[in-house]
């Protein structure tokens, strides 16, 4: 019978995914293999909204020394293992043996002893939305479970979460509520896989009592691949947020790109997927296939951790990042990017049909520390300006044009040099072109060499040309050298400045 009502819903839809126009098919489209997921489209939502929040915060920040890993380096008193069992040096981490010094040996206080410390007094949804939403971010991914264990979120498979212990509340249900009605997309994030070697099992240390191996998993051999019961645990609470949350996006570390976890990918997927057509929304599960392929082109969307890629991808994807340079979490000692560094970030990536997805670090406490909203406002200013060039905008024929090479892939942003006036990037957008200036010119002109009269990338004259944020069309040339563009006096805001260029023929650039 149910295959009846299957082929019988297939002759009336005509299709066998979900509708290319993001209507929500209603029937469950997506087996577990990846001949059926490949049929998945990303929606259009998701590749137009470009910026998105990242919110690492955990009883973690209560040390707030090191970064967000002090649960896992805490506990290495001799050697400093790598997350894939490869010898980093030989000695006690700094994070050891700061913990020795304040808060004692790791027999008699461990990890667990942050999370009554860990109270998010201060901590309001509302108000960090409020910030989220200022800064231009059109979608928010909170931490529901990092490596620690700890669940940020009302847990139905472990006590050690949120509700029951530290703040004593729903942390991913209040923003989840709070994002909703703002009408902004929110989703969920798991770190838990690698929950399964986070720790080090060592006589004296309080990993090694049983009464806390549902938060540090059961001692076993150094590396061993996690066992069935373990994954088992680690599907139940992805079903559980899943199921209760809802997320609009699901977005996977690194951990779960091993041999042992792969089977549960496809399983995995197309719950996901299926969930998304029963809550008749369009959702996106995002994960990394770091260092091995194992989820295959076109069945998710592909984050890049703290990297980008090289050029324009057929498939939208997302670069991950922290506003901080050191950390994920917060720590005493954080370092802060720019604003400059991270806008010029965002427009490379959206040139190459990616979407940004930007990562705060609040404190204990609650609150986001002054120097990141900073920051997210500064951006936010940005985008008031120049949102066209960016919001629901595409890739041009190319991605960019001047001098300066970029970095590409998993962890390479720290190679990154400067754009300058000389750099620029491409979008387009009902109609136009955007050209975007990576630095202001001092001479007083701007000079496009794709633009010039015999680029091969345009074959209609220049009607117009503006500057977003400045209120008169700007005098231009062409030459068989350079678009040159004359400059106003006045900047009309800071970092990146973008060029609307409006064509004779109307349909030199492509309609969305």
């Amino acid at each position: 019978m149910r295959n009846v009502i299957i082929f019988i819903t297939a002759v009336f839809l005509g299709s066998c995914s979900v509708q290319k126009d993001n209507k929500v098919s209603n029937r469950e489209v997506f087996e577990p293999n990846w001949e059926s997921l490949q049929q998945y489209d990303v929606p259009d939502w998701f590749q137009d909204a470009k910026l998105g929040i990242f919110i690492h915060w955990g009883a973690y920040s209560v040390p707030a020394y090191g970064s967000e890993w002090y649960p896992r380096l805490m506990y290495m008193d001799s050697v400093e293992w790598g997350p894939n069992g490869d010898t980093k040096k030989i000695g006690a981490t700094n994070m050891n043996q700061y913990h020795v010094e304040h808060f004692g040996s790791l027999d008699k206080f461990g990890y667990k002893d942050f999370i009554p410390m860990f109270k998010g007094e201060n901590f309001n949804a509302s108000e960090w939305v409020d910030i989220f939403e200022k800064s231009g971010a059109k979608y928010i991914v909170p931490v529901a479970e990092h490596h620690d264990g700890f669940a940020m979120y009302k847990s139905n498979h472990t006590r050690w979460n949120a509700v029951d212990m530290g703040p004593k509340k729903d942390i991913l249900g209040e923003l989840t509520k709070e994002a909703r009605r703002r009408d902004i997309k929110i989703g969920a994030s798991s770190h838990y896989a690698f929950n399964w070697n986070y720790f080090t099992y060592k006589k004296g240390f309080d990993t090694m009592n049983p009464e806390y191996s549902d938060l540090y998993s059961r001692p076993h051999d150094h590396y061993a691949p996690a066992d069935q019961e373990f994954l088992t645990h680690w599907w139940n609470r992805t079903v559980d947020i899943i199921d209760n949350y809802q997320p609009d996006i699901l977005w996977f570390d690194f951990y779960i790109d091993r041999e042992e976890f792969m089977p549960y990918h496809p399983k995995l997927a197309a719950y996901y997927y299926n969930k998304g057509i029963e809550w008749k929304k369009d959702v996106v599960l995002q994960t990394k296939n770091f260092k091995m392929v194992t989820f295959p082109e076109g069945t998710h969307v592909l984050d890049i951790e703290r990297g980008k890629m090289s050029d324009i991808s057929p498939r939208v994807w997302q670069t991950d990042t922290s506003i901080g340079k050191n950390s994920w979490g917060y720590v005493t000692n954080w370092e802060s990017k720019d604003a400059n560094t991270i806008i010029d970030d965002l427009v490379d990536i959206v040139s190459k049909n990616g979407c940004l997805l930007l990562n705060v670090g609040p404190k204990a406490d609650g609150t986001i520390p002054e120097d990141q909203v900073a920051i997210l406002m500064e951006i936010g200013e940005w985008l008031s300006v120049n949102g066209k060039a960016i919001y629901g905008s595409r890739p041009w024929e190319i991605y960019g044009d001047g001098p300066t090479q970029v970095a590409t892939g998993h962890h390479t942003e720290g190679k990154n040099k400067e754009l300058t006036a000389n750099d620029f990037r491409f979008t387009t957008n009902n109609g136009k072109l955007y050209a975007i200036s990576m630095a202001w010119a001092n001479n007083g002109k701007v000079k496009i060499p794709v633009l010039k009269t015999s680029s091969q990338y345009i074959s209609s004259g220049i009607k117009n040309i503006k500057l977003l944020g400045h209120k008169k069309s700007l005098d231009f040339t062409q030459n068989d050298k350079n678009l040159v563009i004359q400059l106003p006096k006045e900047k009309p805001c800071n970092h990146a400045f973008v060029f609307e260029i409006e064509f004779e023929d109307k349909d030199q650039i492509a309609l969305q």
